[in-house]
């Protein structure tokens, strides 16, 4: 597999650069945070580009492009959770593309009664479950659509403050038999959220790194630009490897799952790990190369910082992948027939 874009992906990645260069400012964000902002004109601008028609597998690298700005640009809209939670989840073409979801993936309960079914549960912080028109929700017995509307959600307080955190609630909804849109989650689904969490990550860490690098050439200590100094060229070079690792490892896995690759799972595990990693480096130099001015709530620096650690709490933190990598790959060698060295 190749790690270079192409001329076709590296045009779709410009265009995506540019619109939200110009669609999704630092302003914005920062409106939505303070003043409790409007984020569906910008929702609507995505739908209309077709951005939320990547829906297909097989289209997972495209998809990867824009949830890497997105992480760049800290998107307030509810993208992520729809195109990378719920849609993995559902059937093409079962909700139109202006319409928001989100996915409950455990903690709820289906009960039949002929051809109905009643689900009951509290799922605790649902990404966007406070604004999607439509959840995906897995149970024991399958796969359930359920309108916004049969549920209760109450947005609770989250670290990224443009995120959108809830609780859920069912209470005896009922849906029929055709609201049951698969007997269980697709193979992908899983895979498609981590990867795509990760390459969010990356995005964050990237912008970090540009207001970092921004900043050294423009603050002066003692008559020369801060970035002159060897410590802080060290510190900014090792968040630069740090992004270009968990960069590679987050389009092998997106490549991995567009091709339905076998090694899927594990190099989405390996992806998520990566992203992981790279936040805790990009946190700690980011906001030591910026000093005090890192902590302010006028930097846009917290943004970018908040949106990474928040990936990171979303989904299992690098600690849990690297053992997941580990089971994985026990597994496949024992599959594989493979015994364990011996010492002697």
């Amino acid at each position: 597999m190749l790690f270079e874009f192409d001329d076709d992906q590296r045009m779709w990645q410009k265009s995506v650069r540019e619109v939200l260069a110009k669609e999704c400012t630092p302003a914005l964000v920062r409106a939505v945070v303070d003043a409790d902002g409007d984020h569906e004109p910008l929702w609507h601008t995505y739908a209309d580009l077709g951005w939320t028609e990547l829906v297909d597998p097989a289209q997972m690298v495209e998809l990867a492009i824009v949830l890497e700005e997105l992480g760049r640009a800290t998107d307030p809209t509810p993208y992520l959770a729809t195109l990378t939670q719920f849609a993995p989840l559902v059937p093409v073409g079962l909700i139109a593309p202006r319409e928001s979801g989100a996915a409950v993936v455990k903690g709820v309960r289906a009960r039949r009664e002929g051809r109905v079914w009643f689900l009951d549960g509290r799922v605790l912080h649902v990404l966007d479950g406070d604004r999607a028109d439509w959840f995906a929700v897995v149970a024991d017995e399958g796969v359930f659509l359920v309108s916004a509307d049969e549920v209760r959600a109450v947005r609770t307080p989250a670290l990224d403050p443009v995120l959108h955190l809830a609780d859920v609630t069912f209470s005896q909804v009922r849906v029929t038999q055709e609201a049951r849109v698969g007997a269980e989650p697709p193979p992908h689904a899983h895979d498609v959220g981590l990867t795509a969490m990760a390459v969010t990550m990356v995005g964050a860490c990237r912008r970090v790194l540009d207001l970092v690098l921004e900043h050294a050439r423009t603050r002066c200590q003692f008559g020369a630009p801060i970035g002159s100094f060897q410590a802080v060229q060290h510190k900014a070079a090792d968040m630069h490897v740090a992004i270009e690792r968990a960069h590679a490892l987050a389009y092998h896995a997106a490549l991995t799952i567009a091709a339905d690759d076998p090694d899927r799972p594990l190099a989405a595990a390996m992806a998520k790990a990566a992203a992981g990693e790279c936040q805790a480096l990009v946190f700690r130099h980011g906001i030591q190369l910026f000093g005090a001015m890192g902590f302010t709530w006028e930097n846009d620096l917290q943004f970018a910082l908040k949106r990474a650690k928040a990936g990171e709490l979303m989904l299992g933190g690098a600690a849990a992948h690297r053992a997941r990598i580990a089971e994985l790959i026990t597994s496949n060698h024992r599959d594989a027939g493979g015994t364990g060295a011996s010492c002697s």
